[in-house]
């Protein structure tokens, strides 16, 4: 009877995946459909142009050398069809030339990797860990992603960050902006631990990343060199209304900068800092009267919630009593806009959901990032975010905003035209 208990480790990517290697196979076989068609739609495009001659003018011309694209399942070779114009050559300017969207010239890795990188990175992968990593993830063939084609990367990020910070905002608008301070879990090399962020919605309704830079989160000099940086790109015009929580920091800053601009605190962070000062067999029913005051209709309805609380509770705990009422102004500023707004304007939650994902990506690593390299990964993981918001309801609402119409209750409010004085012909 053998009495050898060595058992052998399966090491990373060398594990046989029968699923895994259907759906790869399927991905090649979609891919490939997917680069045809589109070559099909382009060649209808243009079916009704001809040679001299009376041929087709811009017709198929064989296939580029199969190449592999790195995926969220692993390697997938595929070969991308060429496109040729009968009348024209290489060199000529006005040769109709085929852009495909589906497999640009020169790709090696899916958006989905892009993201995963900075991701690994920001959990304190090291660059010379990351083809194990990925092996580990995507399989033995991960290829092309040494640690010097990570160095690569991470200074294209980099560069990138710092051209994004550098953009010219002179042509932009935003309506609302929605700030916060952000902690993340990735130790940073010096003291300067929360990213201080800022949404913005334009007139059209889409969302934006405005600005953010590495700082402390109650730090009012930090806000104000993040708000005066916009304003020095070119942000002139100020937005009508800026949502944010409880840190006066933000709030000193805006007032100096912004002090046109509408404030509105945030009522998940009111909601929590209230709730924290009650016993916690009071706050399901404290809970339950703060959201009457948020929810309710018509801003007269909500001061009467707003006075309901303050009475019942105020006795006995005075200190979540005063939480609330000290910011009771500017906790119902929302009624002064669009109805269909106001779900956006009561929380930060644009900067909440997306840096959600982004806390919960970074862990503390045995070493240090530096702040720059933290920001570029960080930049990197909203831009990718970014292209899936959504756009707010009600988007047709902002433009009357911009020009100036008022609106009561979440209802617009029709000036009312002015009395025409009678013309008298001169004697």
């Amino acid at each position: 009877m053998s009495k050898d208990n060595i058992i052998k480790l399966i090491q990373p990517g060398n594990v046989a995946d029968q699923l895994t290697e259907v759906l790869r196979n399927g991905a090649r076989a979609l891919l490939a459909q997917a680069v045809e068609a589109e070559v099909a739609d382009f060649l209808g495009k243009h079916a009704d142009l001809k040679t001299a001659d009376g041929h087709q003018r811009v017709v198929r011309h064989g296939h580029l050398p199969e190449r592999e694209v790195m995926t969220g399942i692993g390697p997938v070779a595929v070969r991308q069809p060429r496109v040729r114009d009968r009348e024209a050559d290489a060199t000529d300017p006005d040769r109709i030339r085929f852009s495909p969207s589906i497999l640009p010239p020169y790709m090696r890795r899916s958006k989905s990797i892009e993201t995963l990188l900075p991701i690994l990175y920001l959990k304190g992968i090291s660059t010379g860990d990351f083809s194990e990593a990925l092996a580990a993830l995507l399989g033995k063939d991960a290829a092309g992603l040494s640690a010097s084609a990570i160095g690569r990367l991470k200074d294209g990020w980099l560069d990138e960050h710092t051209a994004w910070q550098k953009r010219d905002l002179s042509a932009k608008r935003y309506v609302y902006i929605w700030a916060d301070g952000i902690h993340l879990e990735a130790r940073l090399e010096d003291e300067k631990q929360c990213i201080l962020v800022l949404i913005g919605a334009t007139p059209e309704g889409r969302k934006e990343l405005v600005g953010f830079t590495d700082g402390a989160r109650e730090s009012a000099h930090d806000w104000r060199d993040l708000l005066l940086d916009l304003k020095r790109r070119g942000l002139d015009v100020p937005p009508r209304l800026v949502i944010a929580d409880g840190a006066l920091g933000f709030w000193k800053a805006a007032g100096e900068v912004w002090p046109k601009t509408r404030e509105q605190r945030c009522w998940v962070h009111k909601t929590a800092n209230v709730l924290a000062k009650l016993p916690t067999s009071q706050q399901p029913k404290a809970k339950r009267a703060l959201q009457e005051i948020w929810m309710a209709e018509t801003k007269a309805a909500a001061e009467l919630a707003f006075d309901a609380f303050i009475e019942s509770y105020a006795l006995k705990y005075e200190k979540a009593a005063d939480c609330l009422s000290k910011d009771r102004d500017t906790l119902l500023a929302f009624y002064d806009f669009p109805a269909e707004h106001w779900k956006h304007l009561r929380t930060t939650n644009p900067i909440e959901s997306t840096f959600a994902t982004v806390r919960h990506r970074t862990v503390r690593s045995k070493g240090c990032l530096s702040n720059g390299t933290a920001l570029a990964m960080v930049f990197k993981l909203v831009e990718g975010a970014q292209k899936s918001w959504r756009r707010l309801d009600g988007h047709n609402q902002l433009p009357k905003l911009v020009l100036g119409v008022t609106f009561n209750d979440g209802i617009e409010v029709f000036a009312k035209p002015t009395d025409r004085q009678p013309i008298t012909a001169a004697a």
